[in-house]
């Protein structure tokens, strides 16, 4: 390391009587022998500043000659340690410039022992050179240019598109949070310690939230403890541009009767963009914009918007070789970015064949057995005879005589949502009991539906819809991660649509189907039709859900619906 970044050393430990400075090159603390080579890799140098439960250091990296920030925890308690190690987590998980890099391994613990023996969690990660939009607030006392403004909206509105698309909620959204690169002008979100992941369930069946609250942005619901979701920060956003626009402090602002911003007299701002700022900070998360990206489609539909970059170095033209390495790395990274689309294909289409296959070998071997059940047994008989007596008490106007089938279609759900859950595709929790279970209902309600409506509807039109009813159970059952309902239409509506299309040209005669839903007859080849009939929609309902997880749902998510 030169001499020209740090003469001397900073201790970490928060309890020695004299941690700076320390001689450069001791290993060892001189005041209360802790460790001054950090995780084999970092050292101390000096100590930029303490919040609330975090020391923050600047350390210089020995394998990347470089410094960085460290982070040390010195607040004990269990609820410290949970935000802090969820930091960790968040940060690691994600990659873009608006967000400080933090590199896997970078999350470690030290132990000191004088006075007392303690681990301290610490996290290293990027260090961002610039300045905090509270210190660039105060440079504009009656508050900062409409232009700058805009622009930092619209870059702080493209780092929570990712993180939400990450499945992310920042909850600490002000101008201390976020900080502009000296070198491009790049805004970036720091202080990920109140992070939080995006809860699956619509906010009315959400638990409630950890509470953290800065005064003046947090929104209401966070300030409850309520569930929170993304609007969140769009509020948090929306109220720390209105300080930045009118270098007032919020609280100056406010009606003390409702609660309200009163802050347009108060700058010179065009209505699309006071418009906008007022819909974030809208007391109902409802009522906020509901994404992302219609907040950037507000702001470029006003303003088309002029970046501020640093002037390019292009006063030279480029020698041959210059040229000639900057064709090389354009075509490297062309390449590389073909060979990333095709193996994403590649293991997309992988995926699902394997759900298609397991789909369709559950279904088969469901059918099988149900049919062994229904055939070779006296059950079938028996089902039939027990609900032909019970059925009428609750359900007086269906009418069946081929109740004995039922039981076919049912284990035929059984075995598919069993198969369907043994690929373990789809980035699913495999839940058995649940997807079997769904795939029974949703079997039987559509051979119910056959039976009531087969005497006067058209045959392909009914075989569209009892397949996409049979299917709909299904798949709310397979507990894939995101998307349940979307899942859901695309997976039924696909096959319903294959199978009615089949029907319609012929594919799937009339008689065949007649036979499967009835089991009229018993000869080798209506058996193998039938097993071949539900072999088919397992295999359509994978290749269906593939559509929607690789194709549907990732559309949706670059169109703003997380």
């Amino acid at each position: 390391m030169q001499q020209s970044v740090s003469q001397t050393i900073h201790c970490i430990n928060p309890d020695c009587p004299s941690p700076y400075p320390q001689p450069w090159g001791n290993k060892f603390c001189s005041g209360c022998g802790a460790s001054l080579y950090l995780n084999n890799r970092y050292i101390p140098l000096q100590r930029l500043g303490s919040g609330g439960f975090a020391t923050i250091y600047t350390v210089w990296d020995e394998q990347t000659q470089s410094q960085r920030v460290l982070k040390v925890l010195i607040d004990n308690s269990p609820k410290a340690l949970q935000l802090f190690e969820q930091e960790a987590t968040v940060l690691q998980d994600l990659n873009h410039p608006g967000i400080p890099r933090v590199e896997p391994g970078s999350y470690f613990l030290l132990s000191v022992g004088n006075p007392q023996l303690r681990l301290l969690p610490c996290l290293v990660m990027e260090k961002i050179n610039g300045q905090t939009l509270d210190y660039v607030l105060s440079q504009y006392p009656q508050g900062c240019p409409e232009t700058l403004v805009r622009d930092w909206l619209y870059q702080a509105t493209a780092i929570l598109r990712e993180l939400h698309y990450s499945g992310i909620i920042h909850r600490d959204l002000k101008p201390s949070n976020l900080m502009l690169r000296e070198e491009t002008n790049q805004l970036v979100a720091i202080d990920f310690g109140g992070a939080k992941q995006i809860s699956r369930l619509p906010l009315s069946f959400r638990g409630n939230s950890t509470r953290l609250i800065s005064p003046g942005y947090s929104p209401p619901e966070q300030m409850a403890g309520e569930a929170v979701g993304p609007t969140a920060d769009f509020y948090a956003l929306g109220r720390t541009m209105i300080q930045l626009l009118t270098g007032q402090d919020l609280a100056d602002l406010e009606n003390p009767i409702t609660g309200e911003l009163q802050w347009r007299e108060h700058t010179v701002v065009t209505p699309a963009l006071a418009d906008l700022l007022d819909d974030m900070v809208l007391a109902e998360p409802n009522k906020r914009p509901g994404n992302a990206l219609k907040i950037q489609r507000r702001l470029t539909a006003t303003v088309r918007l002029q970046r501020k970059s640093p002037p390019p170095i292009t006063s030279l033209p480029q020698t041959p070789t210059q040229a000639i390495a900057t064709l090389a790395r354009g075509i490297t990274a062309i390449v590389g970015w073909v060979l990333r689309l095709v193996l994403n294909i590649l293991l997309a289409c992988l995926d699902t064949t394997w759900e298609m296959l397991l789909g369709g070998i559950g279904a088969a071997t469901g059918a099988i057995a149900g049919l062994i059940l229904i055939i070779g047994t006296r059950f079938g008989d028996y089902f039939a005879d027990w609900l032909s007596w019970n059925l009428p008490l609750f359900l007086p106007d269906v009418e069946s005589t081929v109740w004995q089938v039922m039981p076919l279609f049912a284990i035929a759900g059984l075995g598919t949502g069993w198969g369907l859950t043994l690929a373990g595709g789809f980035s699913q929790e495999r839940r058995p009991l649940i997807a079997g279970l769904m795939g029974i209902f949703g079997y039987s309600i559509g051979w119910l539906i056959w039976q009531e409506s087969v005497s006067y509807a058209l045959i392909e039109r009914l075989l569209g819809v009892v397949t996409a009813i049979a299917v709909t159970p299904l798949a709310l059952g397979l507990g894939l991660p995101s998307h349940y309902f979307v899942h859901t239409l695309v997976a039924a509506a696909g096959t319903g649509t294959i199978f009615g299309g089949l029907a319609w040209l012929g594919l799937l005669p009339v008689d065949m189907l007649l036979n499967i839903f009835s089991a009229s007859e018993a000869n080798p080849v209506d058996l193998i039709y039938t097993v071949a009939f539900f072999t088919l929609l397992g295999i359509t309902t994978g290749l269906c859900l593939g559509v929607s997880y690789y194709v549907v749902v990732p559309i949706l998510r670059r169109l703003g619906w997380n």
